[in-house]
């Protein structure tokens, strides 16, 4: 072998050898999806388990880690789960929902395949299907900051997920006749922590055990149905470290209103007396108030828990003033060893603002929910798809919704597919204003935004001058109270299509959602992954040739 062609293999072997450290850890999972019974109220119902757990297996992961799920689909209907606030970059591909991706159909299965690219935090993840997840099929997500990444207070003793979430006893399938002929879902049966509540009959078993002196990290996640919760602990306060993916600034709570969708780090130290204490989560905003309880034990308790459960807060105006006090830590890392507050947000012009109005009316008899006078439907092609495929005129047509709400027809509803068609990179301010009684929870897959602003009333562009441009909390949900208006912030910089969905399952799925095309004008690799080869089709692109792949 002559010397040039023996110093090029090494080079290349080199080449490979450091491609092959360099990629990030794999975390591998398979997960069988089915039926089983389940009675978390006394009431024995069909409950849709994740490898037989209810809830689902919780996602241990650590920033850049590629996490790989194998999902077998047992039930007799189609299946997808989304991993509400994992960003996905470049990938909408593994976002699962009806917009981005064809249900795993029963008796099969389709791997995910997503990198938790430079994230930190606390997340759910949850079926998109029909009303799957009244059923269950939830869990949580934790992305863990990496070793060399310092966190802004001490490792705790333990780190433990808490699920909190309104609970029906009717079967998914009996709710999901609700919607469909017309009807709201009525009032929940009751509230659940991580899939339980304690009767406080001296029998319960504990969810949790603290040592005397140490802290523990809780990680805190509404994954209910349609209500907010007040979050508490007998005779402890928390102190809030982390808000879906931001390090915030640690101030001390004596409970938290959670809403739904909605995920909270709080660190909590074990120095009251040594016995148990309650966790309890309970309904706001509700006119009779539901309560779940769950257990704390104390390692060397002696001593059952005070059935005096703490008083949760009246009002909105009371959570409305406790989310002004949350802020942004802009001195702590975040994924990355740069301060979180090295990007002003503030400073950058807006470019395009957009006003979501909520509505709720009847079509045909029957209710719908509706953002700007559109309830959005499914396709039977996912969006994603028909757009990759360049075949969107036989499914959606964009822009039908307007970038304010109509001020002719208020009334007046169209059942379509939803979808803005929004400009590569630009900074977007956007406004969801609610003219109901009743409060919302919006969230935004594929990115956080800076929540600067939310006020009674409605919004005008005077408004501004109330809006934080200094140390709003990074985040991926926002809710908006009664008669009043939230703003957003941010920059449409990853390609791909992604859901704005209210929270509250039956207005998603009677149709308060939309999708945001976000196309890359390079249809580069940099901007955009190609379509992964395992991709289910379905609808008109099923049998079509895949197109010419984008390249750097």
């Amino acid at each position: 072998m002559g010397e040039t062609k023996f110093v090029l293999l090494l080079c290349f072997f080199a080449a490979a050898i450091s491609t092959i450290r360099a990629e990030d850890p794999y975390l591998f999972f398979t997960w069988n999806v089915s039926y089983g019974t389940i009675a978390p109220l006394g009431v024995p119902q069909q409950g849709i388990l994740i490898n037989g757990q209810f809830p689902g297996p919780n996602i241990n992961s650590t920033t850049n880690n590629n996490v790989v799920v194998n999902v077998f689909n047992n039930l007799d209907e189609p299946f997808l789960l989304t991993w509400s606030g994992i960003q996905h970059r470049k990938n909408s591909w593994q976002d699962g929902t009806l917009g981005t991706m064809c249900p795993i159909p029963p008796k099969t299965n389709y791997t995910y395949h997503f990198q938790v690219k430079d994230q930190i935090g606390s997340y759910i993840y949850y079926a998109t299907t029909a009303m799957h997840r009244a059923a269950g099929a939830f869990g949580g997500l934790r992305v863990n900051s990496r070793l060399l990444i310092p966190v802004p207070y001490a490792d705790p003793e333990d780190d433990y997920t808490v699920l909190i979430g309104d609970w029906y006893t009717k079967s998914h399938s009996t709710l999901r006749k609700f919607l469909d002929g017309g009807r709201a879902l009525g009032r929940p049966d009751g509230v659940l922590i991580n899939g339980k509540s304690a009767k406080g009959d001296g029998k319960d078993k504990p969810l949790f055990s603290m040592k005397p002196g140490k802290t523990y990290k809780y990680r805190i996640c509404n994954v209910g149905l349609k209500n907010s919760l007040n979050f508490r602990i007998q005779g402890h306060t928390m102190k809030l470290v982390e808000m879906e993916g931001s390090h915030t600034v640690q101030n001390t709570y004596q409970s938290l209103d959670v809403h739904v969708g909605q995920c909270f780090s709080v660190l909590v130290t074990a120095d009251q007396k040594p016995k148990d204490y309650l966790m309890v989560a309970s309904t706001r905003f509700t006119k009779s108030v539901l309560t779940g309880k769950g257990l704390i034990s104390y390692t060397n308790g002696k001593g059952p828990a005070s059935p005096e459960i703490p008083e949760a807060p009246v009002g909105w105006a009371w959570s409305l003033n406790q989310f002004r006090t949350f802020r942004w830590n802009l001195t702590s890392s975040a994924a990355r060893p740069n301060p979180q507050g090295s990007y002003h947000y503030g400073a950058i012009n807006i470019t395009r603002t957009i006003k979501l109005v909520n509505t709720a009316s009847k079509v045909d008899g029957k209710l719908r929910y509706a953002v700007n006078g559109i309830s959005h439907i499914d396709p039977l092609t996912p969006l994603k798809l028909a757009e990759y495929y360049r075949a969107t005129e036989k499914v959606f047509k964009y822009d039908i919704i307007s970038d304010s709400p109509p001020a002719k027809d208020a009334d007046k509803v169209t059942m379509a597919p939803n979808v803005l068609n929004m400009t590569f990179r630009n900074f977007v301010e956007i406004i969801f204003e609610n003219h109901e009684k009743s409060i919302q929870s919006w969230h935004l897959d594929g990115y956080s935004f800076f929540a600067v602003a939310i006020e009674p009333g409605r919004w005008n562009p005077e408004r501004r001058k109330n809006y934080n441009l200094l140390d709003a909390v990074s985040r991926h949900t926002v809710q908006v109270f009664p008669k009043s208006w939230a703003a957003i912030l941010l920059t449409f910089d990853n390609a791909g299509m992604w859901n704005i969905r209210s929270e509250l399952a039956e207005r998603r799925y009677l149709g308060q959602q939309l999708y945001a095309s976000i196309l890359s004008p390079a249809r580069s690799l940099r901007d955009e992954y190609n379509i992964p080869d395992n991709s289910l089709l379905c609808g008109v692109v099923k049998g079509m040739p895949k197109p010419p792949p984008y390249s750097i």
